[in-house]
């Protein structure tokens, strides 16, 4: 009787239905929570990660220390500017250093701002904390 039950291909069915229930609730779970974001601001962040991607500021920029390592982490960048837009839309638009000046839309850079924002409320980065690897990552131990 215990054979019927430990069948290798029952295990492997029931453990690829437990898979699969998982997977289905861990990804519609942002689908079903409460978003402090109406749904223009949310449509400005997608067009802002847009721009983001459009003029590559991953190349020199990182967020949540993913990125290049030209520029500095961009992640907290309205905290660390006490949310200043004239400042930050005057890097962008007139440059510094190795950043060249971007003659981007004022749409453009309305969404790039809204990315930013929500970027910035969504976590904390801090690269410098961490120890880099040999291989290109960072140690999750501080240093």
């Amino acid at each position: 009787m215990l054979n019927l039950f430990v069948h290798p291909k029952r295990i492997f069915l029931v453990l690829f239905v437990c898979f699969l229930a998982f997977s289905i609730w861990i990804y519609a779970i942002p689908l079903f929570s409460p978003t402090p974001y109406s749904k223009k601001e949310l449509h400005l962040v997608a067009e802002g990660r847009l721009v983001w991607q459009k003029n590559n500021c991953h190349t020199c920029h990182q967020l949540y220390g993913l990125g290049g390592y030209l520029g500095p982490d961009l992640t907290n960048l309205y905290s660390r500017t006490a949310n200043n837009e004239a400042y930050i839309k005057g890097i962008i638009k007139s440059g510094v250093k190795q950043m060249p000046a971007f003659e981007i839309s004022d749409d453009e850079m309305n969404g790039l701002l809204h990315f930013l924002k929500n970027v910035d409320a969504t976590g904390t980065s801090n690269p410098q904390d961490y120890q880099p690897e040999i291989i290109g990552t960072f140690s999750l131990e501080k240093k």
